[in-house]
């Protein structure tokens, strides 16, 4: 049995909230997390990030993606 830890939840969080946020497919958002180190990026910022709101988080995801491509 696989067990996911709280920043991996948080991490599937926001990757399925990025992809409705920007109306993109699933392989489209994933493929933009992986391209610009998003998962590391939200793991490093875990203790912050997780306690703000929604909009704030894919605001960061947003900002960090564009500064990196």
């Amino acid at each position: 049995m696989i067990t996911l830890t709280e920043i991996h939840k948080f991490q599937l969080f926001c990757l399925e909230n990025y992809k409705i946020s920007k109306k993109i497919s699933g392989k489209e958002a994933l493929k933009e997390f992986e391209q610009t180190a998003v998962f590391s990026f939200l793991a490093d910022g875990y203790k912050v990030l997780h306690t703000q709101g929604l909009e704030y988080i894919i605001a960061q995801i947003t900002d960090f993606i564009e500064r990196r491509k």
